[in-house]
């Protein structure tokens, strides 16, 4: 679920390598809708030629990220390499984890952290509980900003002028029953969570999900990514979690954003 508009395409030059980028749409083509595909497929949902997309399949399988039986082509395991590429090189997120699983002890919830990515929020870290959730949720999965309480959070902390400019271009569309579908009425709630110093989001995702989210910052002050924890509506009322939850939440963010001030040295 993606909400990012494509940016404007870029021209071939010395600074931009249009065979990289192209591989890197062959790549982004797949997902779980689309888990394997013919060359046809592939070419179809790249904009490529069939040569083109052919050429780029066969070094990919070369490389081992992609393989092939022949008709269909999938993305191995080594393509998580790439992603891992940037967890392994900010190591905050291997100082934080112990924090977010003592902060799972105590709310008995998931917890997950996520940055922000355009108008997406992308997860960098979650520890679910043993129970039962209807989302599947991991590392890497994304999510639109407007209507999580990550996302609200990570876009109280652009300046109000590029907030308002990235809303301008936001698909406004209903999930459930209780989205916020008026665009004055999502900039309330973002501006409410940048004076409040966190954000709860009520089932305006997903009907049941109910979540709470605090900034992280760095030593400057600046919100980088966002830390939450969620739950059942129907387990845990917005009341209950504000009441319960959030002090430990807050004091988990401090924490971790005390380790990014630190890293910054």
């Amino acid at each position: 679920m993606s909400t990012n508009s494509p940016p404007a395409s870029p021209k071939p030059g010395d600074s931009y390598v249009q065979s990289f980028a192209r591989g890197l749409e062959v790549i982004r083509s797949f997902s779980a809708t689309a888990p394997q595909q013919t060359l046809s497929e592939v070419a179809a949902h790249t904009g490529l030629t069939r040569a083109g997309a052919r050429r780029i399949l066969l070094t990919l399988q070369t490389l081992g990220y992609v393989e092939s039986d022949g008709r269909l082509f999938r993305l191995t395991p080594r393509i998580l390499d790439l992603g891992f590429a940037y967890l392994s090189s900010m190591p905050i997120w291997d100082l934080a984890e112990p924090v977010m699983e003592e902060l799972v002890e105590k709310v008995r919830e998931s917890c997950s952290a996520a940055v922000l990515d355009g108008l997406d929020i992308v997860y960098v870290l979650r520890l679910p509980t043993h129970k039962i959730m209807r989302t599947n949720l991991g590392v890497g999965s994304r999510l639109p900003a407007p209507w999580t309480s990550m996302g609200r959070v990570l876009l109280a902390g652009l300046p109000e002028d590029e907030l308002v400019a990235r809303l301008q271009g936001v698909a406004l569309q209903r999930f459930t029953r209780h989205t916020t579908v008026e665009l004055p009425a999502l900039l309330e709630h973002i501006r409410r969570a940048r004076a409040q110093g966190w954000c709860l989001v009520n089932q305006e995702l997903e009907e049941g999900l109910i979540s709470i989210a605090a900034p992280l910052t760095n030593r400057a002050g600046q919100t980088v990514a966002a830390l939450n924890v969620s739950g059942q509506a129907n387990r845990t009322s917005a009341e209950v979690m504000q009441a319960t939850m959030l002090p430990a939440l807050l004091q988990a963010a401090q924490t971790i954003s005390r380790m990014l001030g630190i890293q910054r040295n």
